[in-house]
Parts: C-alpha cells; sequence; structure tokens
C-alpha cells in the first residue's frame, strides 16, 4: 500500500475547507479542523492550513474563530487575501470598527493594500457613517494610485452618499475615466437621497444602462414619497418593458417602501406577484417584509394571516409580528402568541421590546413587569436602555410614576432622551407638574432645540391654570428661533397620497373640504362635543383664554388640526361605509382623538390612524386603545 505524503494531504484538507467555505458548512468545516489538530498537520506554516482555516471561519461568519486562525498565521505567510478576507467577516458579521483597526493595523506592518481591501475599508466606513475615516481612506487611494480602480472609485461614492455627502461623490464621479452601471446606480441613489425624485429621474433617463437596482432606487424613491401612480408605471416598465423580474430583494425594498409611505395598493399588488413566482414555499424575508407592510398600513389583520401562512418563521419574522400586533395595542394577542414563539424561534432584545411596548400599549402592567424581571433570569438577555424605557412608558402611562422614578435610578447606565421623555410625557398625562418641571430641565441639557419637551410642560402649565407659566415658556422657545415641527396627515385616495397640514388652504378641492367640516363640527355639536380649548395652546393668539374672541380663535385652530382635514376630504373622496386609513407624523391630540371617535359613530365610518407611537383604530365610537395612550 502506498501511504499519501504530507504534501499530498495537506493539499487534500486544503481542498476540502475550501469546499466548506464555499458551501458555509460550518460543522463539517470544524470536524476537518479536529482532525488536522490531532494528525498536527498545521504544525508546519508551508502546509497553508491556518490559512485555509481562516477563509472557513470567515465565509461562516465565525470572527473570533476567524482571527484566532489569522494569528497563527506567521507574518511570512500571510498575504492580502488574508488580512482582507479577516476584514470582511468583521465587516459582515456585526464588528465594523475591528476592520477598520485592521485596515489600519495593516498600513503599519507594510503589507500591500489593493483594491479589494479598500472596498472594503469604505464599504465599513459606509455602514459606520464614518465620514472622517473615508476621507483619509480617499486619499489614501489617490496616493497609491488606485483610483483608476473602478470598483473602488465606486464604492467611494457610496460612502459619501451614504453619508450626505451628494458634492463629493459628484466629483468622484466626474473624474472617472471610466464608469460601469454600478457608477451609476450609486450617483442615482445619492440624487433621490438628496435631491429627490425629480433630480432622480434626470439621471435615470441619463444612464447608458440600467440594472435591476437602479430601478428598484427609482420605484422605491416615488412610493416612498407619495408618488404612488409614477412608481407603478415604472414597474410596469420594469417588468413588461425591459423583462426584469423581481427577486426577494427587490420584492423587500419595495414592501420596506410601502410600509414607510402607509400604500396598501402597491403593497397587495407586490404580494401577488410574490405568490405567482414564489409557488412552492414564500421566501421567509419577504414574508417577514409582508407582515410588516401590513402591519404598518393599518392591516394587521391582514399581517397576522400572512404570519400564519408562512411555511417557516425566524425570530425576525416573530419580531415583525409581535411588534405590529404592539403598535395595534393587541396586548393580549401578543402575550397569547408568545409561548408559541419560544417554541420556534429564540427570543432577542427586539422580541422583547415588541412585548414590553405592548403590555404598556394596553395597560398591561404586572405581566410587563414580569417579563422585564424575567428577561436575564430566565431568558438570559441583559436589559438595554432600550427595555429600561419600556418599562419606564410601561409604569409611567399606568400613573405609577413614582416606581417610574426609582427604576430610572436604579438604571446601570445613565438615563438617555427616550427613557426621560417618556417619564415627562406620563407627567403630561398624570398632572405631576413638579416632577415634570424637574425631568424637563435634564431633557434640555441633553437636546436644547427639541420643542416637544417645552410644548408638554407648557401643556401642563394651562391644564393646571397656570397660563403665565405657559406663556413665559412659549417666550422662551420664541426668542431662541426654536419651532414647533409642523404636524401633517396623508391618506391614500385612488393611487394617490394627499397630505395636509393644520388649516391647509393649498389642496385643490380645499373648498369642498371646508364645507365638509363645517358640516362635520355642526353635526358633532349636536352630538354633544366641547373642543378642548388645552390641546391648542400653541394657537395663532398668545395663549390667553380671556375672552369669547380668543376661545374662538383657538376652536378655529382646532377644527383645521391636519389629521380633521385629512378625514374630511376622505369623507367626501371615498365612498359611504368605506375605512379610511390617515398617516400623522406627530402624536394625535386629544381633541382629535375625541372628534374622531365620535365621526366614526356619525358617519358610520372605520377610522384608522397611525400616528408617531401607535395605531388607532375608531369604529361606532370608540378607539382600540380605550383611551390608554
Amino acid at each position: 500500500m502506498i501511504w499519501p505524503t504530507h504534501s499530498t494531504l495537506t493539499q487534500h484538507f486544503r481542498s476540502l475547507l475550501r469546499d466548506c467555505a464555499r458551501h458555509s458548512s460550518l460543522n463539517t468545516g470544524k470536524k476537518i479542523h479536529a482532525t488536522i489538530i490531532t494528525t498536527g498537520l498545521a504544525n508546519s506554516p508551508n502546509s497553508f492550513l491556518h490559512n485555509a482555516l481562516l477563509h472557513l471561519y470567515s465565509a461562516c461568519g465565525d470572527p473570533a474563530y476567524a482571527r484566532k486562525m489569522f494569528d497563527k498565521i506567521p507574518y511570512s505567510h500571510k498575504d492580502t487575501i488574508d488580512w482582507t478576507t479577516l476584514m470582511g467577516c468583521y465587516a459582515r458579521h456585526w464588528v465594523p470598527r475591528d476592520a477598520l483597526f485592521l485596515f489600519v493595523e495593516m498600513g503599519r506592518e507594510g503589507v500591500g493594500v489593493d483594491d479589494v481591501a479598500m472596498v472594503c475599508m469604505f464599504n465599513v466606513c459606509a455602514r459606520l457613517r464614518d465620514v472622517e475615516f473615508g476621507v483619509q481612506g480617499h486619499g489614501c487611494l489617490a496616493k497609491m494610485g488606485l483610483n483608476a480602480s473602478v470598483k473602488a472609485c465606486n464604492a467611494v461614492m457610496d460612502m459619501y452618499v451614504k453619508c450626505g455627502m451628494l458634492g463629493e461623490a459628484r466629483q468622484v464621479f466626474e473624474e472617472m475615466e471610466e464608469r460601469s452601471v454600478v457608477s451609476w446606480t450609486v450617483i442615482l441613489d445619492g440624487v433621490v437621497r438628496c435631491e429627490g425624485v425629480g433630480s432622480g429621474r434626470v439621471v435615470f433617463d441619463m444612464m447608458p444602462e440600467r440594472n435591476e437596482v437602479a430601478w428598484t432606487i427609482m420605484i422605491v424613491g416615488y412610493v416612498e414619497r407619495g408618488f404612488i401612480r409614477e412608481g407603478f408605471k415604472l414597474l410596469g416598465e420594469m417588468i413588461f418593458g425591459c423583462g426584469f423580474g423581481l427577486n426577494y430583494v427587490t420584492l423587500c425594498s419595495f414592501l420596506s417602501a410601502c410600509a414607510q409611505s402607509g400604500d396598501v395598493v402597491m403593497g397587495r399588488w407586490v404580494h401577488v406577484y410574490a405568490l405567482k413566482t414564489m409557488e412552492n414555499e414564500m421566501d421567509i424575508m419577504v414574508g417577514t417584509a409582508l407582515v410588516d407592510m401590513y402591519a404598518k398600513c393599518g392591516r394587521v389583520n391582514a399581517a397576522y394571516r400572512v404570519f400564519e401562512h408562512m411555511p417557516r418563521r425566524n425570530v425576525v419574522a416573530w419580531n415583525a409580528m409581535l411588534s405590529g400586533l404592539a403598535m395595534h395595542g393587541r396586548g393580549k394577542v401578543v402575550l397569547d402568541i408568545f409561548p408559541r414563539m419560544v417554541e420556534d424561534a429564540k427570543p432577542d432584545e427586539l422580541t422583547f421590546m415588541a412585548v414590553l411596548s405592548s403590555c404598556s400599549h394596553s395597560g398591561l402592567v404586572d405581566e410587563g413587569c414580569q417579563y422585564f424581571h424575567e428577561l436575564e433570569a430566565v431568558h438570559g438577555i441583559t436589559p438595554t436602555i432600550e427595555h429600561y424605557a419600556c418599562v419606564v412608558d410601561l409604569l409611567g402611562r399606568a400613573g405609577r410614576l413614582e416606581e417610574a422614578e426609582i427604576l430610572i435610578k436604579k438604571m446601570p447606565m445613565p438615563p438617555n432622551e427616550v427613557v426621560l421623555g417618556s417619564l415627562l410625557g406620563s407627567c403630561s398625562v398624570h398632572g405631576k407638574l413638579e416632577l415634570g418641571e424637574r425631568v424637563l430641565q435634564e431633557l434640555v441639557q441633553m437636546d436644547p432645540q427639541n420643542t416637544e419637551y417645552h410644548i408638554l410642560l407648557s401643556n401642563m402649565y394651562a391644564s393646571a391654570g397656570k397660563r403665565d407659566k405657559a406663556d413665559s415658556l412659549r417666550q422662551i422657545l420664541k426668542k431662541r428661533g426654536i419651532r414647533k415641527m409642523p404636524g401633517t396627515s396623508s391618506i391614500h385616495v385612488h393611487g394617490q397620497v394627499h397630505q395636509f397640514c393644520a388649516g391647509d388652504k393649498s389642496h385643490p378641492q380645499i373648498t369642498d373640504i371646508y364645507i365638509m367640516l363645517d358640516e362635520m363640527i355642526r353635526r358633532l355639536r349636536v352630538a354633544g362635543y366641547v373642543p378642548n380649548a388645552a390641546s391648542q395652546v400653541f394657537s395663532g393668539c398668545d395663549g390667553r383664554v380671556g375672552n369669547v374672541d380668543e376661545l374662538e380663535e383657538i376652536e378655529q385652530a382646532l377644527f383645521s388640526h391636519s389629521e380633521k382635514l385629512a378625514v374630511c376630504f376622505g369623507l367626501i373622496s371615498t365612498r359611504a361605509g368605506s375605512p379610511l386609513y390617515i398617516f400623522k407624523n406627530l402624536r394625535i391630540c386629544q381633541d382629535c382623538h375625541s372628534v374622531l371617535k365620535m365621526v366614526s359613530d356619525i358617519y358610520n365610518r372605520e377610522i384608522v390612524v397611525r400616528d408617531r407611537n401607535r395605531f388607532h383604530c375608531f369604529k361606532h365610537g370608540s378607539c382600540s386603545c380605550f383611551d390608554y395612550w
């Protein structure tokens, strides 16, 4: 029998490890690694087995073991590919900052940097939004004469675009002697992000060649900004005119855009397309994106049906469903199905944020506190500041502000704006002026430009009859030149988005809208509606309600809030009895909340409002939040 030589064996093992890396077969690769250790084959640097193991663990997403193998390779046996492989592993698997440290180490060690290493470095800078490091890297690229590399220049442009520096990206683009379709696509992405779809369309039409990514960027840009017809038209050209199919990445991008804009019409079209093209099994990423889209478009029951029909569910899919139910105030449903999740997938930090949020929105205080206390003891998850913020919100909504304050003092980390902002909001709901004043002082130090905190406290002063203090706070903002973010509400009707702001007069049908508004207010008054003047402290007057004229001015300002105008437009533009879906950028005010409950009953309409915090489903004179918001 002829025994294999040492050289033949090492070559055989290197080949096996390459196959494992190619197919991400980590378990098989570990068994081969164990065999290599027991045979002692890796003791010789010339076997290059540690190099092969580095590539295996990098390909399989294990940066810790990849680093161990990297450190076992003698310096003389490491080449640029080994350094770049570890960089790429760091970049892909949640330790991007280590990738930049490794790039710096390459320079110190005198390792030759190629365009692949530069691309990896710029990709990390783009992800971290680290423009300072990226600019230095751009200088290195020029010094090393690699600025002729199209791939490297594309990565530089992408870094600048992700960091919001379109001018610098354009300069790189203009200086490129050769441009690929990727070069054009990166610039298109930057223009759509920074200048809008109008300028983006000019670039899109100029492109000598377009790939699926370019089409997707343009269509998503239209959908996110509410240009639904333009998005659909371009989608038709992409599929039927150019023959492009939609892969799971493209489908997820479209669904994400629909979720952001609230456009369920295109979302349903994408759903049907996915069902037709994925005959055997719905891709888990697409299924998760559908759940998220339907939930964020106000169709939580449709989201649940999609979820139930998914053949497989991972933790991301479960988190999307739990978060959707939480947004809609379905806390009891979340707690009912959570045990099923534990059987299906291991809960993570985001899972418990969804669970705690659902308890907060549904008033399930004891249950939420129990899950919080079990977080580390039962599930082995160290509570983050986001979990503490959820519990502060949970206790605050229930009026247990003293407990919330004690919890904040016991936190292992200093409170951030979210934690203190939640406490201030609870102070506003429950009229805790003294505590609210203390919290505001801390918040102002964190973010002096944020008007929301001042407005909350001003409303508290007004409700407590302290108009002088409310006016004083408003004057402080006025002197600093700080303005309240304007509230806007959007509604999708017949494939178009119609957006309104408070007191809006710009809509083409504004006359009909205000006629409808007058009729609606008349019917509301007959039904017993009394305007809540406390919801309009920051009105056109000076904030004092001292006479009939001033009170009338405040009431008129209340009547023309953006969500009321959106509802009136919906009432005159859709068939009787059909539901209305409103999307608001700020928290709905108490007056509008009361009005929409009554309107849902008077006009026999289901009205679903997505505000900044959650969904409110108004039906037959009541709201899904049961006034617990």
